[in-house]
């Protein structure tokens, strides 16, 4: 999974189809992101010392990865993900529609460096 923490994403299928936000939580072993503002519940609360109120919160829940896209930074679009080496040997994550780089995401290796 290419996806990180702080990426922004469009969600592509669900209730909240159409909705942009930052992914602020990624697992992996389940393959889920959880996307600010998106895919909201209503969670109901006891008062307590931690919670003086009480009521009903709401509180984003985790949507499969394969119902975000990326929103690529130089078009503003969604794009899929690629990962290329440059030519000091490191990996570097890439939005596939434009090219335009999405950061790096393994330092340089010799064994990787081209020619």
């Amino acid at each position: 999974m290419l996806l990180r923490v702080e990426d922004e994403v469009l969600v592509i299928a669900g209730g909240d189809k159409g909705h942009r936000g930052k992914v602020l939580v990624v697992d992996r072993k389940k393959n889920k992101v959880v996307v600010e503002g998106a895919a909201l519940v209503r969670k109901h609360v006891k008062k307590s010392q931690k919670n003086p109120q009480g009521g009903r919160l709401s509180k984003e829940m985790p949507i499969d990865v394969s119902n975000v896209m990326v929103i690529d930074p130089s078009t503003d679009k969604p794009t899929r993900l690629g990962v290329r080496y440059l030519e000091d040997g490191s990996k570097e994550r890439y939005a596939k529609k434009s090219g335009a780089s999405m950061g790096k995401i393994a330092p340089a290796r010799d064994k990787y460096k081209q020619a």
